[in-house]
């Protein structure tokens, strides 16, 4: 992404300490994501510092860019190291119809935890959290009428 007389462009960047290319899947499947880049370990120009990466790392997620919607999320393995810790923030998904919101709400929560069910709410028809089957944090909504 390029910079603009607006300013900086701001982009999520995910790190799965080795469940990348499942998360990816999942995302393909319960989002519609679509799988822009994505480049291994293995395939970098550079090769990777000893020590970086866990032992067997090679076919591993290096870099990987989905496009959902008007957004692009990008998301890597990182170093491998086992569990990932999505912690202090949320992905905020906007939708045009309840029936999207309760689609998108029930793929997500598929593996993941319920945080806050889809309810209606004074600043949106439906309204709702859930935290992933990888533990990433999402808000759920419908774009309140005009």
């Amino acid at each position: 992404m390029n910079t603009s007389e607006k300013g900086p462009v701001l982009q999520s960047y995910l790190f799965f300490e080795g469940r990348c290319e499942e998360a990816i899947e999942f995302y393909r499947r319960a989002l519609g994501a679509e799988v822009m880049m994505m480049m291994r370990f293995k395939e970098s120009p550079e090769p990777t510092k000893p020590g970086s990466l866990a032992p067997g790392a090679e076919n591993k997620i290096m870099h990987a860019s989905l496009g959902l919607g008007q957004t692009v999320v990008m998301m890597s393995d990182g170093r491998c190291g086992g569990k990932p810790d999505f912690r202090g923030f949320s992905l905020s998904l906007t939708v045009q119809t309840e029936a999207e919101a309760e689609r998108l709400f029930t793929a997500l929560a598929d593996g993941g935890q319920v945080q806050m069910p889809l309810a209606g709410t004074f600043y949106s028809p439906r309204f709702g959290m859930v935290a992933d089957r990888f533990g990433v944090s999402w808000m759920v909504m419908v774009r309140p009428a005009a």
